[in-house]
């Protein structure tokens, strides 16, 4: 079994997978996405650098992943911010909900807020 590296035996049922090659098998409950362990048998899966993945986990390989919306950014531009991704019109200040994408913000309880928003809800007077 490529996964678990144990001998298959004869008669046990094994899971060919065509893009991985054909000196690879796995025991049916050895085939999973290499990131989150889901079974892949009766899903489809994707090969990339010796490794099985989900839909979602290869798809995360390929381009980021938005943390506002959860979707992948398929734009050019796109923020990174707090150690995150973000569609630029999701990066947003918390209380206004005004775009933050390349202006200063002030993180106020982790949340993002602009400066004006700052300086009226949250700055000591």
């Amino acid at each position: 079994c490529y996964h678990c590296k144990l001998n298959m035996k004869e008669g046990d049922p094994a899971v060919y997978a065509e893009r991985a090659g054909y000196d690879k098998l796995w025991h049916p409950s050895c085939f999973v996405c290499c990131t989150c362990g889901e079974l892949l048998v009766d899903m489809i899966y994707f090969w990339k650098n010796g490794n099985l993945y989900c839909g979602r986990h290869y798809c995360d390989s390929e381009r980021p992943r938005c943390a506002g919306c959860d979707e992948l950014i398929f734009s050019n531009e796109y923020t990174l911010a707090e150690g995150q991704n973000w569609h630029l019109k999701h990066f947003c200040c918390f209380d206004c909900d005004c775009v933050l994408a390349g202006i200063t913000y002030i993180t106020v309880n982790d949340k993002p807020v602009c400066k004006s928003c700052y300086m009226k809800n949250h700055a000591v007077v």
